[in-house]
C-alpha cells in the first residue's frame, strides 16, 4: 500500500482535474477512525488536519491536494473545520 500524497496544485492543475465540480464534504473539529475502501483525492478549501497512519502522521491544510490510497486505515484529527472537494476512484 502506498502512502498519502500531499501537494500544492496550481490553478491550472485544479482546472485540468475538474476539482471545482467535485462534491464538497465538511467536518467540524473532531477525532475519528477512518478506513479507505477506495482511493480518495481531495482538495482542501479550508481546514487543518493531521492524519495518523501506521507509518506516521501526515499534516495538510487549506490549498493542499491530498491522495489517500485504497486500504488505508488511519485516525483523522481535525484541528480546524474542514471544507474539501473530494473524488473516489
Amino acid at each position: 500500500m502506498s502512502e498519502i500524497e500531499v501537494r500544492k496544485p496550481s490553478e491550472e492543475q485544479l482546472d485540468e482535474m475538474g476539482v471545482r465540480g467535485w462534491p464538497i464534504w465538511e467536518c467540524d473539529p473532531s477525532t475519528f477512525d477512518w478506513e479507505y475502501d477506495d482511493k480518495e483525492t481531495c482538495y482542501l478549501l479550508e481546514g487543518d488536519v493531521t492524519v495518523s497512519t501506521p507509518t506516521g502522521d501526515v499534516h495538510f491544510a487549506e490549498g493542499d491536494l491530498v491522495v489517500f490510497p485504497e486500504g488505508l486505515k488511519c485516525v483523522w484529527k481535525v484541528a480546524k473545520r474542514v471544507r474539501k472537494h473530494y473524488r473516489f476512484g
